[in-house]
């Protein structure tokens, strides 16, 4: 069993302790870190005269060893090491002999796993951005060619008011793009160096924190030692952010599972995203959507877990936090699939516009429009209301539209109306007058895709 310590100890931990305490299986995620995290502390190290030059060339040679034959599978991280630290500095010491006795010099472990967390949730905050944009592009595109395909809004999951494909999709464009803002937030409020904290209180090594954190490409040292071992509020903004970012992917599923249903059948969702039934010939399930949406909860519980965990801990450093990394690990991964996943699908999804439009018009969306229609005629308001309500109870019981009623019967229910009529409630007109910024129409659309074409390019 290696381990960093046991001068203190006067006989070997039960293996069953042993193996309870380890971080080894699941730490290992982050070497690349903890050995870019050890190069950054030798240079230091040597700068500040703590370590020779020669010391700090051989360790550094060392780590670098260690690196390559780890990337290339000459060097495996096994269970025999207590935990991803003491598999680097085991091996270091295997390879260059004392010099790599002195790597720890003026570091704990309380400050080098913060470290290699933070470095390791920088990196995966990078990664995901760069997915959630690829969704974003996506969007954007599906948008450029939808300003004109018509279908229902909903509200309560009732049809309510004509819209457009692009305007619909626009909706998630803007939750993703607070995404990525959220995202690139927690990134510059955690970029900041907890090495050279130590244990909890600092060291008597005169060290360069700024210097360290520069290498490492930190904004600047943390200025609490206590808080910087014992912080994971940027674990738990990310996991939060990342729950965010699955409950609208789970939004976005539940739309297109229902879309994709007979009784809709807006959507026709590729073959490379769907599944079949085992017993039923005629099944085609749209399986990527619905696991994006059952894992959802899987993320929720880390962030749960986590906020659980932090709760009761005082300050500084407890065994209880090593409990972050597992669920971080594992949520990153779920959000980073499923996004991956669900750009797939989303991008070679084919849109049935033809039964949009008529599910829009069939589903008296343009209701309002007829009622404002009466009001540009000097109806009041409320009076109009009553009007169209009557006219859509006609219509249920007629089986047809107010696209399909003849000008006499309009005028069977209120004499007002004329033959123009039929424009106010055509599904491009409905659309059209709602031409301000934010709304479906064409010129209001395009305003906002070139918005978004800028915002894409700059970021």
């Amino acid at each position: 069993m290696a381990q960093l310590w046991g001068g203190r100890f006067t006989k070997e931990t039960d293996k069953l302790v042993y193996n309870f305490n380890a971080s080894i299986s699941f730490d290992q995620k982050f070497y690349k870190q903890d050995i870019k995290g050890s190069m950054a502390h030798v240079k230091m190290l040597a700068k500040q005269g703590i370590l020779t030059e020669e010391e700090r060339d051989q360790i550094l040679a060392g780590l670098e060893g260690i690196l390559a034959d780890v990337e290339s599978g000459k060097l495996e991280i096994t269970s025999e090491y207590e935990d991803i630290h003491s598999f680097v500095e085991a091996n270091l010491i295997d390879r260059i002999g004392d010099a790599g006795k002195k790597l720890h010099t003026g570091r704990s472990r309380n400050d080098q796993v913060a470290l290699d967390m933070k470095l390791y949730v920088r990196d995966e905050i990078t990664e995901i951005d760069a997915l959630v944009k690829e969704v974003l592009v996506t969007l954007e595109k599906i948008m450029e060619e939808n300003i004109h395909t018509y279908m229902p809004g909903f509200t309560h999951l009732q049809k309510a008011q004509p819209i457009t494909l692009a305007h619909h999709m626009g909706a998630y464009f803007e939750m993703f793009r607070r995404d990525r803002g959220r995202l690139a937030d927690i990134y510059k409020r955690m970029n900041y160096c907890p090495l050279g904290s130590g244990a909890l209180a600092g060291t008597t090594y005169p060290l360069d924190r700024a210097y360290t954190a520069e290498l490492l490409g930190f904004d600047g040292p943390t200025l609490n030692s206590m808080d910087s071992v014992s912080d994971r509020d940027y674990v738990i903004e990310l996991l939060s952010a990342l729950s965010t970012i699955m409950m609208h992917l789970s939004r976005f599923s539940e739309e297109i599972i229902i879309w994709n249903t007979n009784e809709y059948q807006f959507v026709d969702i590729d073959d490379a995203y769907s599944t079949g039934s085992s017993i039923m010939p005629q099944k085609k399930n749209p399986d990527i959507a619905e696991l994006v949406r059952g894992k959802t909860g899987r993320v929720y519980a880390a962030l749960m877990s986590m906020l659980t965990t932090m709760k009761g801990i005082p300050l500084a450093y407890n065994k209880d936090m090593q409990e972050d990394k597992e669920l971080t690990f594992d949520a990153i991964d779920t959000v980073k699939g499923c996004l991956a996943l669900f750009n797939g699908m989303l991008s070679t999804m084919r849109f049935k516009k033809d039964r949009m439009e008529n599910s829009a018009k069939n589903g008296f969306t343009n209701a309002t429009d007829a009622a404002d229609y009466l009001v540009g005629k000097g109806v009041p308001f409320r009076d109009a209301h009553g009007i169209v309500g009557r006219l859509v109870l006609y219509c249920i019981d007629k089986g047809i539209s107010l696209d399909d009623m003849k000008l006499e019967e309009y005028k069977a229910i209120s004499p007002v109306f004329e033959d123009d009529i039929y424009d106010a409630i055509s599904m491009k007109n409905c659309v059209e007058r709602r031409n301000t910024i934010g709304a479906p129409g064409a010129d209001a659309m395009l305003a906002v895709i070139e918005q978004n074409k800028k915002y894409l390019q700059e970021n």
